[in-house]
């Protein structure tokens, strides 16, 4: 069987592409695979570096502040719909797979107009608009939360959930006598808003009797480290700027603060941590406040908004890890929303349209 998969433009889009496509490996060695991405975006190289062939195309996203400069746009997403007509000529695959992304959606369109049965992912609690373009051409769409009929045609939603990190499960917890642990995570960037927050608070911080695991990021690290520096709280907070031991730091953790991003969210119902979430306001459609109170409305999750994280964040924090029966109520309502296997129940569906 061969399979095209697109999508990309963020590492929430390109995770998941890579573990359906690990999945159907997995399933059927023989598979053959090929991506399709937009030039210049990271799945063009992160795409290689898991083991993948990938073809970049020159589609990218339209210009909403300056509608003048989208004629360029346009000409390009013509190019690319010509060149993703070659490539399927040329690879034959038997069912697409859009993730979401530029590239996606031309790759994705185009599939469908050949007569390609294709499959939706959608990792967010509100759709994106590639997904919501394609959501009649597709045959299958699978979501990561319910109620997803209010985007997509209902007999064709299928809850599978997003694609985690498997070795996760591995983390290793040491046993630290009455220490609490709280883990602050802005992703492999960072969150400027969550680090301001805590460089704010970390005299209170200091002086409380909790180990803090503080990842700022790259592009924020060294102004983070410098204020920690000053405050002299090296004996319970760790600040670093990227975390290479996630499992562990999350079987460490007591407590999670973290945007609200799709993969993150995945990851914290999986493993059933109690979590503060800070949804990002710059994302589009304000896709990370309706993934929060999915879990919030489900008494699964505590937030606290991008404008009020100064003032509230961090003594929200200090309260909620001392409150033993809030964080038990968390972890086991956050528990229930887990999705297990979700790549390889993507995979199998995928499976089951090449097959018809």
């Amino acid at each position: 069987m061969r399979y095209l998969i697109s999508g990309g433009g963020t590492g929430g889009h390109i995770f998941p592409a890579v573990s359906i496509a690990n999945a159907l490996k997995e399933l059927d060695p023989e598979a053959k695979i090929l991506f399709v991405g937009a030039l210049g975006r990271m799945e063009m190289e992160r795409v290689p570096q898991a083991g993948y062939e990938i073809v970049g195309l020159p589609v990218r996203g339209f210009n909403r502040a300056q509608p003048w400069k989208n004629v360029s746009v346009m000409a390009d997403l013509v190019k690319s719909l010509r060149q993703v007509k070659k490539i399927i000529k040329d690879f034959r695959p038997d069912v697409g797979v859009g993730v979401g992304g530029y590239a996606s959606g031309a790759a994705m369109w185009q599939a469908s107009k050949m007569g390609i049965p294709i499959l939706l992912q959608e990792q967010n609690g509100f759709a994106g608009v590639t997904n919501k373009i394609l959501r009649n051409k597709a045959a299958k769409i699978c979501v990561a939360y319910e109620g997803m009929e209010r985007f997509f045609p209902a007999d064709k939603i299928i809850l599978t959930g997003n694609p985690v990190r498997q070795n996760l499960l591995s983390g290793k917890k040491r046993e630290v006598k009455g220490e609490k642990n709280l883990l602050i995570i802005g992703g492999s960037l960072g969150a400027r808003t969550i680090n301001e927050a805590v460089k704010a608070a970390l005299p209170q911080l200091a002086k409380s009797d909790i180990h803090v695991v503080w990842q700022t990021g790259k592009g924020y690290y060294e102004k983070c480290k410098a204020a920690w520096e000053a405050a002299g709280c090296s004996k319970n907070i760790e600040c670093l700027d990227f975390l290479s031991d996630m499992p562990d730091r999350y079987a460490q953790a007591d407590l999670v603060i973290s945007r609200a991003g799709a993969s993150s969210i995945s990851e914290l119902c999986l493993l059933g941590k109690p979590a503060i979430l800070v949804p990002s306001p710059n994302v589009a459609e304000d896709h990370q406040t309706h993934n929060a109170l999915a879990l919030v409305n489900k008494n699964a999750a505590v937030l606290v908004k991008d404008i009020e994280a100064a003032e509230k964040l961090i003594p929200t924090a200090l309260e909620l890890i001392q409150d033993e029966k809030r964080l038990e109520l968390l972890h086991t309502n956050v528990l229930k929303l887990a999705q297990t296997d979700s790549a390889k129940r993507i995979a199998e569906e995928v499976m089951k349209l090449a097959k018809k």
